[in-house]
């Protein structure tokens, strides 16, 4: 299950696991890039992640590519 809400400057995805698992994941995503924070269940601290927005182009090409290690370019028109 996923919950998205749109800032004046963001958009926030949280992603709960409903087996409760894990901790619930927030993806905030602003113009440049994005922000993945986690609740660590041992510290009790919030763990954050910063990716750019080559990264995020990157991650969502190689959620379907099969193993292996890639370069992406851009098409010129």
């Amino acid at each position: 299950m996923f919950t998205i809400e749109h800032e004046f400057d963001a958009t926030v995805v949280t992603l709960i696991d409903e087996a409760e698992a894990v901790e619930d994941v927030t993806i905030t995503v602003f113009d440049d890039g994005a922000r993945v924070e986690q609740l660590d269940e041992r510290t009790g601290k919030v763990q954050t992640v910063v990716l750019s927005t080559a990264q995020l182009r990157d991650l969502r090409a190689a959620l379907d590519l099969p193993e292996g290690t890639y370069r992406l370019r851009r098409v010129k028109d």
